[in-house]
């Protein structure tokens, strides 16, 4: 048995069951070996961005890593964006990258580069194997470090001959660590301040964000006063009606300090301290008020579940506590407006969907309004590398085949990765696909007057996505989907009714005005 197929094998016994791919000639034993080891699903991607982005949205749904399979340095480049989205968002993934053969490295042959360099920006565990012996237990560690709470990136990179040489056959899978529980002393503290009556809140996320976590956190907002928000940006969150209706943080500076201003505690659950996405003239980088304390309930390395439950029994909370309806959402008519949008979504989110959103500025009004939508699971765009929406949405879709999911893109961002429609033709996964095609990098007008900066027609240039227009439509057709383009919500509603009503993939282009 080779170094690759034993490779393979120590995955496989590992519980890695799925293998995003964009291989190249390095890579050819392990693809060989895949013929061997019948249980490993393999995915192709046209773009490295777009295997990567499909780990991640593989990994928020099921919660366990699958690997990528990358060509050397530059392969390993390409899918960067979509890692340092999944790192932000805490997910278990396990690179497989391929490289020179150790002997051949010293020649510096045209794809020689500094591949452990390149993997060290992204990854929380890096390990190049010298030998063929040494492939099954760094492979079997690969998966034992992904799947380290809270989640992460691990890099096993592969030189040629240490997977075309004999090995020793597969290791066994190695033990994960339990997730650490919160210390009695720490409930205790936070209980204390959460009694005082002084203005308070608790910013909730990672496992928090699930439906058992926040209904934990609710029944502590219900017994204290205390108001619930998460971050901005989120990695899955469990929410439509029968779930507890948390908003986020605002995107914008000066709304998320009117949201955190005259707290006197601020109580961080799984979540960093609220910073602003950017800096921004004579604005603050830190949102909470200055004479707020923070408390760590639980680190996103911690039990946060268990730790919020905990709290809640601490403070005599009771065991259930009703959760108010949002008011019902209904399907608009007319031009696109987020308001108007985001209920109309709200009323035709099927039962238990998935929604990946990377739709930047049209996005912006989504969340409250889609308090009313049927029950979901709500993945999103963590990092700020747009384009993650589409290969997160198609990653998700192979980890539950039996859930529609439906991916809200902005226009622009979907370029970066649009290749992730190819795939998910060929897999025939379940996605309805909406492109908000306002023609533009709309986001960064606003970023443009918010750093103080004043645009003039070079700088319109840049933001502007036409002429020519993209015609998504084509796009779409040409990666072998159906799709078809709409400018009013209430074609957008029967468009999305139909797609959602029968299984495959399909792309609706929404014009934005």
């Amino acid at each position: 048995m080779n170094g690759a197929e034993s490779l393979a094998r120590t995955l496989l016994a590992s519980g890695v069951e799925v293998c995003f791919a964009n291989p190249g000639t390095s890579e050819m034993h392990f693809v060989a070996a895949l013929d061997r080891v019948p249980g490993l699903r393999c995915v192709l991607g046209l773009h490295e961005t777009v295997v990567t982005g499909c780990a991640d949205g593989y990994a928020r749904m099921t919660g366990k890593p699958a690997a990528t399979l990358l060509h050397c340095g530059p392969g390993l480049g390409n899918g960067i964006a979509n890692l340092h989205n999944a790192r932000r968002a805490n997910s278990p993934v396990v690179n497989v990258v391929g490289d020179q053969a150790t002997y051949h490295r010293p020649y510096d042959a045209p794809l020689t580069a500094d591949t452990e360099g390149l993997a060290r920006a992204v990854s929380h565990w890096v390990r190049t194997c010298a030998t063929a012996a040494e492939v099954p237990l760094a492979g079997a560690a690969a998966v034992q470090a992904a799947r380290t709470s809270p989640g992460q990136i691990a890099t096993l990179i592969l030189p040629a001959d240490t997977a075309w040489n004999e090995s020793t056959g597969p290791a066994a899978a190695l033990p994960v660590p339990a997730r650490p529980h919160v210390a009695p002393d720490t409930l205790a503290t936070v209980a204390r301040a959460l009694r005082s009556g002084a203005p308070s809140m608790l910013l909730l996320s990672g496992a928090a964000l699930s439906e058992t976590g926040l209904r934990a956190a609710h029944r502590i907002a219900a017994k204290t006063g205390a108001t619930l928000r998460v971050p901005t940006q989120i990695a899955r969150m469990a929410r439509g009606r029968g779930r507890p209706q948390v908003d986020r943080i605002p995107y914008a500076v000066d709304r998320a300090l009117e949201v955190l201003g005259g707290l006197a505690h601020l109580i961080l659950v799984g979540a960093k301290p609220p910073v602003g996405f950017f800096a921004y003239p004579g604005k603050p980088s830190e949102l909470w008020p200055r004479d707020c304390t923070l408390h760590i309930l639980a680190r996103i390395e911690e039990d946060q579940v268990a730790a919020l439950e905990a709290l809640a029994d601490e403070l005599g909370a009771p065991r259930e506590v009703a959760i108010a309806e949002a008011p019902e959402a209904v399907v608009a008519s007319g031009k696109f407006s987020p308001e108007a949008f985001a209920g109309t979504l709200a009323a035709l989110i099927p039962e238990n969907a998935i929604v990946a959103e990377d739709a930047v500025t049209s996005g912006r009004q989504l969340f409250a309004p889609t308090f009313a939508a049927a029950p979901n699971d709500w993945i999103q765009i963590t990092g700020g590398a747009i384009g993650c929406g589409l290969p997160i949405a198609t990653g998700a879709a192979v980890a539950c085949p039996d859930r529609k999911t439906i991916c809200l893109q902005s226009d622009g961002g979907g370029m970066y990765t649009l290749q992730s429609l190819w795939t998910q033709a060929r897999e025939e996964l379940d996605v309805v696909n909406v492109i908000f095609a306002n023609r533009s990098y709309r986001i960064l007008m606003g970023e443009l007057t918010a750093v103080g900066a004043t645009p003039g027609k070079s700088a319109r240039q840049l933001f502007d996505l036409g002429p020519p227009d993209l015609d998504w439509v084509k796009l779409a057709g040409g990666m072998g989907m159906e799709a078809t383009r709409v400018d009013t919500l209430e074609a957008f509603a029967d468009v999305f009714r139909t797609a959602c009503s029968r299984r495959g993939p399909f792309l609706i282009e929404l014009t934005v005005p």
